[in-house]
């Protein structure tokens, strides 16, 4: 069949960005390749065939991917309209979490669905939440529709919930959220003022701390930070095997399946892939995977230089923000830059519902380009007629943001 015709099929079923298309396939099959090696330690634990947990693993990766292509197919300016309700959704599905959800590893962060079985991380589904509103709000604020508190409790409000149970996700998503603000031309006044209201909210937890000791796991921060600042017994296990793992994997690696030292290390299908990737494809293997993370990232800070809609590149630049920076936290912890914090490679690490989410996050991305590569073109915005095109793009996306203040 000739190429050029295939090559047209694909761009029409695959719309948007390519090179993000290129990313994200390359990094499921990294996922596959080493969740099929890390998953070995775990199926023995559990005296089950190792197939089972990549039959699972596959299942949930499809439909993330089907997820994604959904998503993608949808006008990103309806999740503008949709976000109050997420928002809404997601502050007491985190309180219900913190108060009836299931704990695992000491951490009350998931929560049963009825009649199903499964369990999902409420932090996921919160994630995607508050940056589609903190996008929405920002693209509102250019015209001054809205205040800044609508913008910084909402902020506080929901990392200060999903705080007690899982801080580094937290810091993460607070991070992202600064970052958005500054991108987005808030004055420095108001983001300084988002981080030391940020600062007190910790410290408050903190003390509250003393009253639930249970809930709050500042025992177990503590415990990581010290373990990480001293080497003690409780962190030298994991770092010396994931010392080993990377020195046995040299430049190139021992293979796919080969990895030996990774696999004496907990969690080492989720939060410790990264050392089984270094093990197995060497440093070579993990200058890739983090190339690929980095060329979301610049992917995604282009489509904010040639949006015309500033929800647009704030929505695609911030579920962006959360993914990259949540992977190279996880790469930082599996080369002991960084103390242990549990979160894991994303579309890369061992499927949970985490992944269906992820999967939700770049279609949504991809839904912002597919926009750009339609309305806008390869070209860059110059001239003076693209200029008026993307003023009056911009006033038509804030009218269709802002109708429930016009009523």
């Amino acid at each position: 069949m000739d190429i050029k015709l295939i090559q047209t099929k694909l761009g029409a079923l695959l719309q948007g960005d390519k090179v993000i298309w290129l990313v994200i396939g390359l990094l499921a099959i990294f996922s596959v390749l080493t969740v099929y090696s890390s998953a070995e330690a775990l199926a023995l634990r559990k005296e089950v065939d190792t197939e089972a947990f990549l039959i699972k693993h596959v299942v949930l990766l499809v439909g993330a991917l089907m997820l994604m292509y959904i998503c993608h197919l949808v006008n990103y300016v309806k999740y503008a309209k949709i976000s109050v309700v997420l928002l809404v959704i997601a502050i007491p599905l985190l309180v219900y979490t913190q108060l009836l959800g299931v704990t695992y590893n000491e951490a009350t962060r998931w929560v049963k669905v009825p009649f199903v079985g499964i369990t999902f991380q409420t932090s996921d589904f919160a994630k995607i939440a508050l940056i589609t509103y903190t996008a929405r709000t920002l693209s509102l604020m250019q015209s001054k529709k809205i205040g800044q508190g609508e913008l910084m409790l909402p902020i506080l409000l929901i990392c200060g919930i999903i705080a007690p149970s899982d801080l580094s996700s937290a810091l993460i998503l607070f991070f992202t959220c600064t970052l958005l603000m500054f991108v987005g031309r808030v004055d420095m006044r108001n983001v300084f003022s988002l981080v030391m209201l940020g600062v007190g909210a910790f410290a408050v937890l903190l003390m509250l701390a003393n009253f639930f000791p249970d809930s709050i796991r500042v025992g177990t921060w503590i415990s990581r930070l010290s373990q990480f600042w001293t080497g003690a017994d409780g962190n030298q296990l994991q770092v010396s095997q994931a010392q080993m793992a990377i020195a046995q994997g040299g430049f190139f690696g021992v293979g796919p399946g080969n990895a030996q030292h990774a696999h004496f290390l907990p969690h080492s299908y989720s939060d410790y892939i990264y050392c089984v990737i270094l093990e197995e494809y060497g440093t070579l293997g993990g200058l890739i995977v983090l190339a690929l993370y980095t060329t979301l990232l610049l992917r995604c800070i282009r489509l904010v230089t040639r949006s015309p809609k500033a929800f647009g590149a704030m929505l695609a630049l911030g579920l962006c923000f959360s993914l990259v920076i949540q992977a190279f936290v996880h790469m930082a912890v599996n080369v002991n830059l960084l103390p242990v914090t549990g979160l894991t490679l994303p579309f890369v690490s061992l499927g949970g519902t985490s992944l269906l989410f992820t999967g939700i996050s770049l279609g949504i991305i991809l839904s912002v380009s597919k926009y750009i590569e339609t309305t806008v073109g390869e070209g860059n915005i110059g001239s003076i007629a693209d200029q008026v095109a993307a003023n009056n793009s911009q006033m038509m996306e804030e009218a269709e943001i802002g109708e429930e203040y016009e009523e």
